[in-house]
């Protein structure tokens, strides 16, 4: 006759403890965090005539970083009720009852708290405020307002996810340069056609939830048409970096090589699109602001190189 075995109290506690760590993990949207906490390091590198101090780097992007994941954690709260209706979203910790509302907003207090303060202290009270408006852009404005009353939602609530380049070059400089501003221009062109793709092909969950998103409104033809238009824009955006003379030929030819790839996905959804072209076309935005940013900090590293010689 054989036992069934029982797992011990150790091992079923340390699984809870970790199941808890996983939920308040997910509330900070780790993977947006980590494209913003990137153009924010951009920003840094391009605001410095050499290389930033370690340590400023360190602590700005572990500030920015931490009131980011708040913002996402008071995304998650406010957007509960919707969350729970969307296939995309019903599986975060709040619609599946995973976390309580007190938890999440403690939690979310607890990081935008130790953010701020980290950035007050450690780096500057301009970055400081800067990121709090930032936080009170995206999780209130954006979340609580824009995203339920029009659906130009995306493009005014843009201007929150944008500032984490502005945020960067402040840390360094104390200050905000039309530089730092040409850098968040470069975001704000790119979120309408990135968030636009995710709603065309999310569209029926938005229609569902009753949240105004330009596909549900204006329809997906009419969605397209914009996506494609503002892949032309922000490639003209993209331009003006190496025009002002902020950037040299390495960025301008990434830039023209990436843009026209968004352009060509961007057309392919337009005029022969898929089932998964919306899908593919948001992904890849993705990647292409990442590399964006790449072709940024390598440029302004190689001109410093040509020029002096030296990158110490």
């Amino acid at each position: 006759m054989t036992t069934l075995k029982t797992a011990s109290p150790w091992v079923n506690g340390r699984a809870q403890l970790n199941q808890l760590f996983q939920a308040y993990y997910q509330l900070t949207k780790p993977k947006v965090v980590a494209l913003l906490v990137l153009t924010a390091v951009v920003g840094m590198m391009l605001a410095s005539p050499g290389w930033p101090d370690p340590w400023l780097i360190v602590t700005a992007s572990s500030g920015i970083a931490l009131v980011s994941g708040a913002a996402a954690a008071f995304n998650h709260v406010l957007d509960q009720k919707i969350d729970a209706q969307m296939a995309r979203t019903y599986m975060r910790p709040l619609p599946k009852g995973r976390l309580t509302n007190q938890q999440a907003i403690i939690f979310a207090c607890i990081l935008a708290m130790s953010g701020f303060l980290l950035l007050l202290l450690a780096v500057n009270a301009l970055t400081a405020y800067l990121t709090l408006v930032g936080l009170f852009g995206y999780a209130v404005v954006y979340t609580l307002i824009l995203k339920r009353a029009t659906p130009q939602n995306i493009v005014i609530g843009g201007v929150a996810g944008a500032l984490p380049p502005v945020l960067g070059w402040t840390s360094v400089t104390g200050s905000v340069s039309g530089e730092a501003l040409l850098l968040m221009m470069i975001i704000f062109a790119w979120t309408p056609p990135h968030f636009w793709a995710l709603a065309i092909h999310r569209v029926n969950d938005y229609a569902r939830a009753n949240i105004p998103m330009l596909p549900v409104t204006h329809g997906i033809a009419f969605t397209k048409t914009l996506i494609l238009l503002y892949t032309f824009l922000l490639m003209a955006v993209c331009w003006l970096p190496y025009l002002i003379g902020m950037t040299g030929l390495l960025y301008l030819l990434s830039s023209l090589v990436l843009n026209m790839l968004f352009i060509r996905h961007a057309w392919r959804l337009k005029f022969a699109a898929q089932a998964t072209t919306a899908m593919d076309t948001f992904r890849f935005s993705i990647l292409h602001l990442m590399l964006l940013f790449l072709a940024l900090l390598v440029d302004h590293y190689v001109l410093i190189f040509w020029y002096e010689g030296s990158i110490l």
